[in-house]
């Protein structure tokens, strides 16, 4: 078995490969794309870090690969649906550098409130400004934390012991769930009024991306101050930048940027922004950390065949697999969509099996449905084989249930989510061999391909409706690829599926709620 690493890694983690028997490995760092997929059908495993780009032209060529693997976390970086579709195996090191990264978070948070940066640098320059360099104490503020995810829970523990009162805001995890951990959950707006530190752990995602921007600042005290240690792009780099003219935000403490580096940004001059070239993640113990799991990783999946922190599959054998493996996309794909349905913090997820499933051991179904629903939240923290302690470290009951009998379908399962606001109910089948289809969302009935850019309308069904909304986005030139429609059981509304060609514009969202037979309108990507 051949290995390639094509990004720096941990010493520790090559000799792990050298060490391993019927293992070759090749250290080729900074290769550019094309000779990248020049040499990559030679190689069974591939361990990369964040420079490496596993495209789908990538995975073409890679006619040998059998695994990638992540030193680290993020995965922004691989095709997974491509690695998916060709049978290679995506694992990631989710736990290797969270430590690092939340005391990096809060050492930017020390060396901003005490102007250390500053002060070192006038020193330097032969300056002493005592007096301009005051600081405040950090002692019975209060620390918002935003996330609530690994990295959050230990900024929030550590904040605790410097005598910190910490405020949480995540709307994926229970009150319940934040109050047993010994910290107050707040609204967001709440967390803003309140907090003298705001620090972000958040993954990026649609619904984060600039969700700390003006209007965020205009809510916060006057004298805030913000720490990213998270992704660039979730704090608004020009509103944060008028927000520190304005005198709004007292400074701020940036380890990522929106464009990285941060060449043309005037963050990086400002004289009450600190910054550091994304060293969240950047000590020697993570850095071992990661690159020994990775390789542990990687020698137990060739040799025996182990999947570990896999993010597109089960850890089960190959023969089960390919049973059961439509189910698996159909589960994933219902979570989703139940994720980007409901409102509130889900409390309880009920999975449902009704039919013939030939004693099938369906328990990996059920943790995609988990995954479904989590990696909206938590994105690439989330995988196969944490995705049950996830759900139950955000308070999530999780309970499975099976039936012989089925109404519609030889067999179908249904994903029932409640949480602290509603129930919602999604039942889906497998059609033919292995493609994927919703059959029911609460009390309508269709034929759903949970694929692509999407939009779920309710409108009431009488004529003219259907074809308002054809008209609306034709005027602003989107193309609608596939449209599935479904009538409620007992009353006077349909329920409407487009697949369109692009993702629709929140304008045009908006336009589309404002016609007079339109209930609602919601966005949904697969």
């Amino acid at each position: 078995m051949k290995v390639l690493v094509s990004d720096n890694l941990g010493e520790d983690g090559i000799r792990m490969f050298q060490d391993a028997s019927n293992i070759d490995v090749d250290v080729k760092t900074g290769l550019a794309p094309e000779a990248l997929k020049a040499i990559i059908a030679d190689y069974d495993a591939l361990v990369i870090r964040s420079a490496t780009k596993v495209t789908e032209e990538l995975l073409q060529a890679a006619t040998r690969l059998k695994v990638v693997g992540r030193a680290g976390i993020g995965l922004d970086n691989v095709d997974i649906p491509a690695a998916t579709q060709r049978g290679v195996v995506v694992m990631n090191t989710p736990t290797g550098n969270v430590v690092t990264t939340a005391e990096h978070a809060i050492a930017m948070m020390l060396a901003l409130t005490r102007n250390i940066p500053t002060g070192t640098a006038s020193l330097r320059d032969g300056r002493w400004e005592k007096k301009k360099l005051q600081g405040r104490e950090i002692f019975n503020k209060v620390l918002g934390v935003i996330g609530f995810g690994k990295i959050g829970a230990i900024v929030a523990d550590r904040a605790r012991g410097l005598k910190m009162n910490v405020v949480i805001h995540d709307p994926f995890v229970t009150p319940e769930q934040i109050q047993k951990a010994g910290f107050t959950p707040v609204d967001l707006d709440t967390l803003y009024q309140q907090a003298d530190y705001i620090s972000v752990h958040v993954p990026k995602l649609k619904n984060t991306l600039g969700m700390i921007n003006a209007d965020a600042f205009g809510k916060m005290k006057d004298g805030v101050m913000i720490i990213n240690c998270a992704r660039g792009g979730i704090v608004a780099e020009n509103d944060l930048y008028d927000a520190l003219v304005s005198g709004k935000v007292a400074g701020a403490a940036l380890d990522v940027f929106e464009t990285e580096p941060p060449v043309e940004s005037p963050l990086v001059a400002h004289e009450r922004v600190i910054c550091t070239p994304h060293l969240g993640a950047s000590t020697r113990e993570a850095q071992t950390n990661v690159a020994v799991a990775v390789a542990r990783q990687i020698i137990d999946f060739l040799t025996a065949g182990t999947v570990a922190n896999a993010v597109n599959m089960p850890s089960v054998t190959g023969e089960a697999l390919e049973k059961i493996g439509p189910y698996l996309t159909l589960a994933e794909r219902m979570g989703c969509l139940q994720a980007q349905l409901v409102q509130g913090p889900i409390k309880e997820v009920v999975v449902e099996f009704h039919g013939d499933f030939k004693d099938l051991d369906l328990s990996p179904v059920s943790t995609a449905v988990l995954k479904g629903i989590l990696t909206p939240v938590v994105k690439d923290d989330v995988n196969f084989v944490n995705a049950q302690v996830m759900a139950q470290q955000r308070g999530i009951k999780v309970t499975e249930t099976s039936s012989a009998e089925s109404d519609y379908y030889v067999n179908q399962f249904t994903v029932r989510a409640i949480t602290t606001e509603m129930t919602s109910v999604v039942s889906g089948t497998i059609f033919g061999k292995k493609d994927p289809r919703i059959v029911k969302i609460d009390k309508f009935r269709l034929e759903m391909i949970p694929h692509g850019h999407m939009a779920l309308i309710q409108n009431i069904d009488k004529p003219g409706s259907i074809g308002e909304i054809g008209t609306t986005l034709g005027k602003h030139k989107i193309n609608i690829g596939r449209m599935q429609v479904g009538q409620e059981e007992e009353g006077d509304r349909n329920i409407i599926f487009l697949t369109t060609d692009t993702p629709i514009p929140e304008a045009v969202v908006d336009e589309m709620r404002q016609l007079a037979l339109v209930k609602t309108v919601t966005p949904l990507e697969f």
